[in-house]
C-alpha cells in the first residue's frame, strides 16, 4: 500500500464545523414577548378564578359591593346547599348524572367514529359524488342550531325518538363540524403509508384502526374536546320531558332560577357544569400538544 494510500486510510475524519444559528429576536424581545404571554393567560384564566371564587363565598360577600374577586372566609355550603336541594327532588342526583354522562358518552363515541370513517373515504377515495357530500357537509355548518331546530323536530318526531335519549344522541352523530376537522387533517396523512400496510396484507378495517386512527390523533381529541363540551352543556329540554331522563345540567339551570335565596348555589352550579369540560381539556391538551410534535408524516 502506498504512502498516499496509508494517510487517506489513516487520517482521522473531520466533521465540519457548523456555525450555530443565532436567534433573530433580542433578550429584550423574549422579555415582552413572555410579559404578553403572561397577561392573556391571566386575562384567559380570570373567569374560571372568579367563578371557583364565587362558589366558595358564602352569601354576605356575595352581595358586597364592590365585589371582590377572592373569597375571605371560603365555605363549601354553597355546594353542600345545592346536593341538599337535588336530593329534595324526586328523581335523584345520580339519575341526572347518569343521563348526562351517558348522552355525552354515547353521542361522543358515535360521533368520533362516524366521523372518521366518513372523512377517511373521502380524503383517500375518488368516488362519484364523493366533492358533492364534502361540499354539503360544509355548507351545513353555516346553519345555526337555531334554523335546523323545527326541521330536526319534525324528522325526531316522525322517528319516534322525542322523549328519548336518541333525540339527542343520533342527531350528534351527523354533526359537520367533526368531518370536516378529521377530512382536512386526513388529507395530510401519506397514502404511501397505507398502500404500504395493504400490501402487508392489511384489511381496510385494520388500515384504518391501526394505521390511519392513530396518525390523526390530534384530530380525534380534538373533536372529542368539542363534543364532550357540546353534549354536556346540552338541556336537552325541546326533545326531552320525562322528568327522569333529563340531564344534569337542566336540573342545575332550574335551581338558578330560584331567586336571590339561591344566589350561592348558582355559583357552585356554574363551577358543577363548567368542571368537566375542562378537565378533559386539560387533560387532553398534553397529549394532543405531544402527538402534534411526533406524527410529521409526509409524502
Amino acid at each position: 500500500m502506498s504512502r498516499k494510500k496509508k494517510e487517506i486510510v489513516e487520517k482521522p475524519y473531520h466533521k465540519p464545523l457548523v456555525k450555530k444559528r443565532k436567534p433573530n429576536r433580542s433578550i429584550a424581545g423574549d422579555i415582552a414577548l413572555y410579559i404578553f404571554l403572561l397577561l392573556v393567560a391571566l386575562i384567559m384564566v380570570f373567569p374560571i378564578v372568579y367563578a371557583v371564587n364565587a362558589a366558595l363565598k358564602p352569601l354576605d360577600e356575595l352581595f358586597m359591593f364592590p365585589p371582590k374577586i377572592f373569597a375571605r372566609n371560603p365555605t363549601m355550603d354553597n355546594f353542600a346547599d345545592l346536593f341538599v336541594t337535588m336530593g329534595k327532588s324526586w328523581v335523584t342526583f345520580s339519575r341526572y348524572l347518569f343521563n348526562t354522562v351517558f348522552i355525552t358518552a354515547l353521542g361522543t363515541a358515535g360521533h368520533l367514529i362516524i366521523a372518521s370513517m366518513a372523512a377517511f373515504v373521502l380524503a383517500k377515495y375518488d368516488f362519484p359524488g364523493g366533492p358533492f357530500f364534502f361540499k354539503l357537509a360544509t355548507t351545513a355548518m353555516m346553519f345555526t342550531g337555531y334554523v335546523t331546530a323545527i326541521p330536526n323536530y319534525l324528522i325526531i318526531n316522525k322517528l319516534g325518538w322525542v322523549d328519548t335519549y336518541w333525540a339527542i344522541i343520533i342527531p350528534a352523530f351527523a354533526s359537520p363540524m367533526g368531518l370536516f376537522l378529521m377530512k382536512q387533517f386526513m388529507e395530510g396523512l401519506p397514502t404511501s403509508l397505507i398502500e404500504a400496510a395493504k400490501i402487508d396484507g392489511a384489511n381496510e378495517w385494520k388500515v384504518f384502526f391501526e394505521i390511519v386512527m392513530p396518525n390523526v390523533k390530534p384530530a380525534w381529541m380534538t373533536l372529542i374536546i368539542f363534543s364532550v363540551q357540546g353534549l354536556w352543556n346540552n338541556r336537552a329540554s325541546t326533545f326531552i320531558y320525562s322528568e327522569e331522563r333529563k340531564t344534569l345540567v337542566f336540573a342545575l339551570q332550574q335551581i338558578q332560577l330560584g331567586g336571590i335565596a339561591r344566589t350561592g348555589q348558582s355559583a357552585a352550579v356554574l363551577v358543577v357544569v363548567m368542571i368537566v369540560p375542562i378537565l378533559i381539556f386539560v387533560f387532553s391538551e398534553s397529549q394532543i400538544l405531544e402527538t402534534m410534535a411526533s406524527s410529521g408524516l409526509k409524502d
